[in-house]
């Protein structure tokens, strides 16, 4: 199977196998660990390579060939032709653009598979560079809804255009 993955102008973002998702989230910090969905980490763990509804992508700088972050879809789209999108960057690489362009890059690729008629995405009510990050992205703020997992969370829609 030839590997996923999506350029942006200056990142690639690599898709990633269930054993490469499952060891960077044993690496992270417990605080950070501890923010990782639990149904997600389930679905990893039962995943085949090659799933890009189900796995996550590595945040590649192209320029450097650096790991910057990881970013990917929490699940198939829905009867709806509704997928989430997340997205993290490393502390010391925020504030370059990266989340941007990653969460520009799966809405895009989310739209073209003909699959998908809104993408959304999730933010706490503390995390501004979150929200300019999906503005930047052309979603718009729908509300404050209840998630099982993490409490109260500002929804963000994006159609395409």
């Amino acid at each position: 199977m030839s590997e996923v993955m999506i350029p942006t102008a200056r990142l690639d973002l690599v898709l990633q196998t269930p054993e490469e998702v499952l060891a960077r989230i044993e690496a992270m910090p417990p605080a950070d660990r501890a923010e990782v969905s639990p149904d997600w980490l389930a679905r990893v763990r039962v995943t085949k390579p090659g799933d890009v509804w189900a796995l996550a992508f590595d945040v590649v700088e192209r320029d450097t060939g650096s790991s910057v972050g990881s970013c990917g879809f929490k699940g198939p789209p829905d009867a709806d032709g509704m997928v989430e999108v997340a997205y993290g960057i490393e502390p010391d690489q925020r504030g370059r653009g990266y989340a941007t362009e990653a969460a520009t890059a799966l809405t895009s690729f989310a739209f073209a598979s003909g699959r998908v008629g809104v993408v959304r995405a999730h933010t706490k009510p503390d995390n501004p560079a979150s929200e300019r990050v999906l503005a930047k992205c052309g979603f718009e703020r729908i509300g404050d809804v209840m998630d099982p997992e993490d409490g109260l969370v500002c929804r963000w829609e994006c159609w395409p255009v």
